[in-house]
């Protein structure tokens, strides 16, 4: 079963941020993770929530994506992801 992580990321620094950008596919690339949206324009249809930047990636499943999310390789990224944006970020199994 697909499993999705799904961001609302808030970029505080966009030049690191561009750094950790550049080096994320690579990191998805052997857990078969794939970008769905990266950024783009939102619109409200229903209540209130806007993401400042969304980000969906899909795996083949839960464990590809929590094994890519521990990986060494992304956790050097998510330092820096922390260090340049406000994140939230949820796992969901798909249908």
């Amino acid at each position: 079963m697909s499993a999705y992580l799904i961001a609302d990321v808030d970029i505080t620094d966009p030049a690191g941020f561009a750094d950790y950008s550049r080096q994320v596919p690579a990191s998805l690339e052997p857990y078969g993770g794939r970008y769905l949206i990266r950024g783009g324009a939102a619109a409200v249809l229903e209540g209130d929530w806007l993401p400042k930047r969304c980000v969906v990636i899909e795996f083949p499943d839960m464990q590809r994506l929590k094994a890519w999310w521990e990986s060494p390789a992304y956790r050097v990224l998510r330092v820096l992801r922390e260090r340049t944006a406000t994140s939230k970020i949820t796992a969901i199994e798909g249908v």
